[in-house]
């Protein structure tokens, strides 16, 4: 029987940095991967001859101790502030607002007006990302059984709050649950913006604008960084694919064994204790410890089971929401599409359809009801342009994560899936006129197609919604908080985890950080 120091379940990107950390503090890690590629949801595809695109399509929150510490720059990652790109508000009805540097240092197509409102209400928000960085990028806090780094982050939280007088710090603690429509409203005017704002604040979860609570995920958005640029964001040369290629040489660079094509079966448990794993084909491995970064919600129903763990715990882990709103939409182009109004230079940048907060809201309220929305709204990359490879001489990709698709859709996906590529394109259509007629080859994946092909169940690439009541020392539930888990020697490292999804790496970082320092 083979037996390694730690065994990682799960080659996304979180497992390969858990895994990394692990190996080069001298332990003998293997990562599990059932996939036959690593690289979860960041790995490329070809899904027409000749055009690839993957899952995740920007980097914005790449931490840079991950960097650092894997040493990504030297496996060929660019992180060059040269490289971020902007993002485009677009318009059927009005010119497209453009919002260059770190998130909208300098603002394209906006009134002097819109441009003295979004200084102020950038700056503010920058200031109360600031206070919740140090909580978003540390172990969460857990009063009672705070190790000396958490506790000085949560105290660095304080301090910093404080810091801000006694004016900002009301105006942080009245606005920090506050709904995004409202906070748009009061100080912004301009329409395009606001619903720029609406949309980042809500990707990817089940929210509207005004639902409450939604300004944290605009904040959750805006405490990422890359290359040291703080909300800056870029399209990675080579599309996600290679900088998942980057982290899994790292990976083994740093020592770790990486196999493909191995399903995890079951964590055996061996006197109350995680002691290895059986592969789907029977083989099993031992470790003195697990890694698990897989879904939460998997790892304790389906491989470890109920029986070893509290009625109670497995409660709160089957309550875990974690249906997932958002389709992935890929067209193969026979050439690059011309939106309205938008400038030649500016096409390779983040591509937002969302004209305003009203536009968002509506396109919500369908999905509350089991439909999809049939007036979409949408983030577009067009990679190939950057990355001529990702697509045949002359053609395009297009890639788009489209708002709101949800996971039980009421009719069924085999009968709503041509519905809504439908209402896709007929609102591409109005914002590049001709699209439809350059299109080769569509490739949607609903939540439902991305939980069969990622393994993430329901389809939520945070694996579990990313919500007050689902964020820091309750994520994913309270007795898993801190990447150690009721269950000892088995620890949580997804983006089920604290503090959440995105390419971050930080949640297998911490894993790993977690688990070197326990004592025994």
């Amino acid at each position: 029987m083979t037996s390694f120091d730690s065994i990682v379940i799960g080659g996304g990107h979180n497992g390969l940095v858990a895994a990394s950390f692990l190996a080069k503090a001298g332990r003998k890690v293997i990562v599990l991967e059932a996939e036959p590629e690593t690289g979860g949801a960041g790995r490329g595809h070809e899904f027409a001859p000749g055009f690839r695109a993957s899952m995740a399509h920007l980097l914005n929150r790449l931490h840079p101790e991950v960097v650092k510490g894997l040493d990504l720059e030297s496996h060929g990652i660019n992180l060059s502030p040269a490289r971020q790109i902007p993002s485009v508000a677009l318009s059927a009805e009005a010119d497209p607002l453009v919002l260059t540097g770190a998130y909208g240092e300098a603002l394209d197509g906006a009134s002097p007006t819109c441009l003295q409102e979004w200084a102020e209400v950038r700056a503010q928000l920058f200031r109360y990302a600031g206070i919740m960085k140090p909580l978003l990028s540390r172990r969460p806090p857990a009063p009672g059984g705070m190790a000396l780094a958490e506790a000085a982050a949560f105290a660095m939280t304080g301090l910093s709050l404080k810091r801000l007088g006694k004016e900002d710090m009301r105006d942080f603690l009245r606005v920090l649950l506050m709904n995004v429509a409202d906070f748009v409203d009061e100080g912004l005017s301009d329409d395009r913006l606001k619903g720029l704002l609406a949309f980042d604040a809500v990707l990817g979860s089940h929210l509207g604008p005004r639902s409450p609570t939604s300004l944290l995920g605009l904040y959750y958005r805006l405490t990422g960084e890359i290359g040291g640029v703080p909300g800056g964001q870029l399209a990675p040369a080579g599309g996600m694919g290679a900088v998942m290629s980057a982290i899994r040489a790292a990976a083994e660079k740093a020592g770790v064994t990486i196999r493909t094509g191995a399903a995890v079966k079951a964590i055996t448990v061996e006197n109350g204790r995680a002691a290895g794993i059986i592969l789907e084909d029977g083989e099993a491995i031992r470790a003195a410890t697990i890694v698990s970064a897989m879904n939460p919600r998997k790892t304790f129903i389906d491989l470890v089971g109920p029986r070893h763990l509290d009625t109670g715990f497995v409660r709160r882990v089957q309550n875990i929401r974690m249906k997932g709103d958002a389709a992935k939409l890929h067209l193969a182009l026979d050439r690059s599409p011309e939106f309205l109004g938008l400038p030649l230079e500016h096409r390779g940048g983040r591509l937002v359809i969302a004209p305003s907060t009203n536009y968002v809201e509506n396109a919500f309220n369908p999905a509350k009801y089991g439909e999809f929305s049939p007036e979409p709204a949408m983030e577009i990359t067009l990679p190939s342009l950057d990355d001529p490879s990702l697509a045949p001489a002359g053609a395009c990709v297009l890639s788009a994560t489209v708002q709101y698709a949800p996971y039980a859709l009421k009719e069924g996906w085999d009968g709503g899936k041509p519905k809504f590529l439908e209402a896709i394109l007929s609102v591409l259509e109005r914002h590049a006129p001709g699209i439809r007629k350059s299109v080769l080859h569509s490739e949607l994946l609903t939540p439902v197609d991305i939980e069969q092909r990622y393994r993430m169940p329901g389809g939520h690439w945070h694996h579990g919604e990313l919500q007050a009541d689902q964020m820091l020392m309750s994520r994913p539930v309270f007795g898993a908080e801190s990447y150690d888990t009721p269950l000892p020697g088995l620890f949580l490292a997804s983006s089920g985890s604290h503090p959440g999804g995105g390419i971050s790496g930080v949640p297998g970082m911490n894993a790993a950080k977690r688990m070197l320092g326990m004592k025994g």
